[in-house]
């Protein structure tokens, strides 16, 4: 989830029955959904003793102060890791994985029965999963092809807090309900429902 430290587990398994020596070069970048790199964020390498038919585990973390402040509205890392056998005429092997972070949810509860020409309240909330406050807090709310722009409160660190927005259905059938939450730190972070609006 973004906002929290990422562990990851290398595991590697020596299949042969003599003992093999890796060193392990493994480094995380912030990407784009194209796999472009914006920036390096951890660089780290290690060396492993592998006994006959063993295997073993390398822990890798990578803290949120680390990759806060280089991720894109993407929100995704590529992590790799060169794990090259000794002594072994430089035999390669190259582990790749890009993770995507998962966003903060939007949580809009609607009534049971919405009905046409009736007023709705809708309770929209929101949170800042960080481990620092964030400001400048914006929530668009689109809704039967209307826009409208709600300046929030900063919110302190992983703080949760709602709205209550109101609208009146003009015509039955089912509508569409966008919420797009943004702030100094990230931005568009979506949520959406449809609602069905009963004939009065």
């Amino acid at each position: 989830v973004f906002g929290k430290d990422i562990t990851l587990l290398l595991i590697l398994n020596n299949l042969a029955s003599d003992n093999k020596t890796v060193k392990v070069d493994m480094s995380a970048s912030t990407v784009l959904y194209t796999r472009r790199t914006v920036a390096e964020i951890l660089k780290a390498t290690t060396s492993v003793e592998l006994g006959s038919k063993q295997g073993k585990h390398i822990r890798l973390k990578i803290p949120y102060s680390y990759y806060g402040k280089y991720l894109t509205t993407d929100k995704r890392i590529q992590v790799t890791a060169l794990c090259e056998v000794m002594h072994r005429h430089g035999i390669k092997l190259l582990v790749e994985k890009t993770i995507i972070l998962e966003d903060t949810n939007i949580i809009i509860k609607i009534p049971r029965r919405v009905v046409v020409n009736k007023t709705v309240t809708l309770e929209i909330s929101y949170a800042n999963p960080l481990p620092e406050p964030v400001s400048r807090c914006v929530l668009l709310v689109t809704l039967m092809n209307q826009q409208v722009k709600i300046h929030l409160a900063r919110l302190a660190p992983r703080e949760r807090s709602k709205i209550y927005f109101e609208f009146t259905p003009r015509r039955a059938g089912p509508l569409q309900l966008q919420v797009d939450f943004s702030c100094d730190k990230f931005s568009h972070v979506k949520g959406f429902v449809t609602i069905a609006v009963a004939p009065a």
